[in-house]
């Protein structure tokens, strides 16, 4: 057996440490755990604790020293945001925000790149050196924005809708411009163009063959791996697509990371969508966190110690650019003042990206290293300021009237996926509850785990897709914080409980309506909390009655209103047994209680907010 040595581990053995530590205490204090990891990283990296590992060996067991090792794992997880990026996107999201993505989001970018390219290169730093960092330093954190926006209920206000377009118009531009500096990277700066050219056809030839043998084989394979009913399975089947594409666009001399992109745009459009965004979430939060501590690694805080002044300036400056840009391009797009100014605060940060693009173009040789570090610096003292800003923010946003509401112009039209029901099982009577919903014109979304089911109702056009409907994170993917009610029609009794259970936990001012097999069953389901619950032994002796009697010759008149009276004696009788027994409920779910109440949806039900979808 080979000799362990536990120091082979030692950084995979802080970083889950640091990440038990970090990720529960900054929730704690509502703070982005992305600015923890990146403290966490610069405290154990070679600048931090790791000045004293040669003077003091036990300190060496605390900091991080390979930073190749946790370079490579960083780098997948910019692979797997990317990947959710393209998975999260939508063509109704494109259509409802197409003005103020491609429009507002475009005219940010390109206006704040301008400008801060232009000041660089009036600094004399060399113009590709110039536009890079320019447009870097343009970009906001998409990683730290909306989880502060979701945290503070205000997704759904104006200016969560303005900043959210103009992130996704960012993470759109990611794509290209990685591309871009790789190819300039790899040329000298007489053939630039020619090898641009040369990497374009041989980029567009590759994306189509991905495109291509995506479409044909990404459906029949999840399609065969879902009939397996395996979760490990179809995690398997998630992490060798992002990893293949990603792998198969390196190899074409594209990105690895735009290949994870394109990988999740395929994936969007099919039913598996939900299932596998609850899939890879954990995964992406977790390289994620790895990356931001590869981040924190390679600031030096003794540079800010030296020179406060000086980086702190230029963080207000940035801050003071890119907001000013904001605000002068509200008006072009008719965007109220009071929404533009808390937009403005949201956005002047930099983002997480600046550090992919900055530390890419510095390996290659294109950025100076001293501008490169300064820029990062500057991008990350800004990034601890968003908590902050989205504060003042907040109370800018307050200066809104509901007239400013009513006539705001550059607000879209309302998100037709919002107040929807959701349907957890599609069979017979799932499929019944969907047609007369949407003979009511009611939305709603259905969810089901039977492959083969899926795929036949999304050939129909029903809205259903592919997933564990007892699954929290698939739940939270289908907008079940601003969802209109939630019926349960599976057969099975337990996994009808399991989908109740975790539905209250998201929300318990939800309406739930759920299929019970009994008397027994509808009282468990009432105690863990459904509006109604419908027994399929009493609903169908009532369905019985009231054929023979209308069949007998009883008006039908009396029939109908002496079925209701009898219905509402059951429901009354089953609701009674399930007072009965809730002293004993609740102090089984003492524990879960206590969970429940961190949740800000839950403390906050007047206020529900969608994520990013």
């Amino acid at each position: 057996m080979p000799e362990v040595h536990a120091g082979s581990y030692k950084e995979a053995i802080l970083f889950l440490v640091t990440a038990g530590i970090v990720v529960p205490l900054f929730h704690r204090l509502r703070i982005s755990p992305v600015l923890g990891f990146i403290g966490a990283g610069a405290l154990l990296g070679p600048f931090g604790l790791g000045r004293l590992a040669d003077t003091h060996h036990w300190v060496a067991l605390f900091t991080i020293a390979n930073r190749t090792e946790i370079s490579h794992l960083a780098e997948f997880g910019v692979i797997f945001l990317m990947f959710m990026i393209g998975v999260e996107l939508s063509w109704e999201r494109l259509r409802t925000l197409r003005r103020l993505v491609f429009g507002f989001g475009s005219i940010q970018v390109l206006a704040s790149a301008l400008v801060l390219g232009t000041i660089l290169y009036g600094l004399r730093v060399p113009l590709a050196a110039s536009i890079i960092v320019g447009l870097a330093l343009a970009l906001s954190s998409t990683a730290v924005v909306l989880p502060v926006l979701a945290e503070q209920k205000r997704l759904n206000t104006p200016a969560g809708r303005v900043s959210f377009a103009v992130l996704l118009f960012q993470d759109l531009a990611v794509a290209p411009i990685l591309f871009a500096i790789a190819v300039l990277g790899r040329s000298d700066g007489a053939n630039a163009g020619a090898a641009l050219a040369l990497a374009l056809g041989q980029a567009a030839v590759a994306l189509v063959l991905i495109v291509v043998a995506g479409r044909l084989a990404l459906r029949p394979l999840f399609q065969l791996v879902a009939r397996t009913k395996s979760p490990e399975l179809f995690m398997a089947a998630c992490l060798l697509v992002i990893v293949a594409t990603a792998l198969t666009a390196a190899a074409s001399g594209l990105s690895m990371t735009l290949g994870a992109f394109v990988a999740g745009l395929l994936l969007a459009e099919t039913e598996y969508r939900r299932a596998i965004e609850a899939t890879i979430d954990p995964f992406k939060g977790l390289l994620l966190g790895v990356f931001f501590v590869s981040v924190g690694m390679n600031l030096d805080p003794a540079q800010l110690v030296a020179t406060p002044g000086t980086i702190l300036g230029l963080a207000l400056a940035l801050l003071v650019i890119k907001a000013t840009m904001v605000l002068l391009a509200a008006p072009v797009m008719k965007i109220t003042r009071p929404v533009a100014l808390e937009a403005a605060l949201l956005l002047g940060p930099g983002g997480e990206f600046a550090f992919v693009l900055i530390g890419g173009a510095v390996a290659t040789g294109l950025v100076p290293e001293p501008v490169g570090g300064a820029a990062l610096i500057v991008t990350t003292v800004t990034m601890v300021a968003i908590p902050g800003l989205a504060v003042l923010g907040r109370r800018a946003g307050r200066r809104i009237s509901n007239a400013h509401l009513g006539r705001a112009r550059a607000e879209p039209p309302p998100d037709k996926q919002q107040n929807r029901v959701i349907i957890a099982g599609y069979g017979r009577v799932g499929r019944l509850v969907g047609e007369m919903l949407a003979r009511h014109k009611i939305p709603y979304l259905a969810l089901d785990s039977d492959a083969a089911r899926v795929a036949e109702q999304r050939r129909l056009g029903n809205p259903v897709y592919f997933g564990d409907s007892a699954n929290a994170e698939l739940l939270r993917r289908c907008d079940i914080a601003t969802a209109r009610a939630l019926v349960v029609t599976l057969d099975n009794p337990r996994a009808v409980e399991a989908v109740v259970e975790a539905a209250r936990a998201e929300r318990r001012d939800l309406t739930i309506v759920a299929r019970a097999r009994d008397a027994r069953h509808a009282t468990a389901l009432y105690e863990l909390g459904v509006d109604d619950a419908v027994p399929e032994t009493i609903e169908a002796s009532l369905q019985l009655s009231e054929a023979v009697l209308v069949d007998v010759g009883v008006p039908m008149g009396l029939v109908i209103a002496s079925i209701h009276e009898r219905r509402d004696e059951y429901r009354t009788m089953l609701k009674s047994k399930e007072a009965e027994a809730r002293p004993a409920f609740h102090a089984r779910r003492t524990v879960g209680k206590g969970l429940e109440s961190r949740d800000p949806a839950v403390k906050d039900e007047a206020a529900p907010v969608s994520k990013r979808a």
